[in-house]
């Protein structure tokens, strides 16, 4: 395996986590700032209500989002185990 190899594999890596874990993440942050908007014009300092609606939308956003992130990943594991044998070699 020379160090290009290794290099591409990173990248499609790291990609694929980001491609993955890119919707959640965004939801989370979406209505994280509008739980802040909110508290911030209500003038209402409770804690936990920002983290019911954000394991709320986080749990709905993946569970919508599933069958395309296990087909993601799905494809990312036949590829890199279809190029080891090329890899080695």
């Amino acid at each position: 395996m020379t160090i290009q190899m290794a290099l591409d594999i990173g990248q499609k890596t790291l990609m694929t986590t980001l491609l993955v874990a890119g919707p959640v993440l965004s939801a989370a942050i979406i209505i994280g700032v509008m739980v802040s908007l909110f508290q911030s014009m209500t003038q209402i300092n409770e804690m936990t209500l920002v983290f019911v609606p954000k394991i709320v939308v986080v749990l709905l956003t993946a569970f919508i989002f599933m069958p395309w992130i296990v087909n993601v990943l799905t494809q990312f594991t036949r590829e890199l185990l279809f190029n080891i044998p090329q890899h080695i070699l």
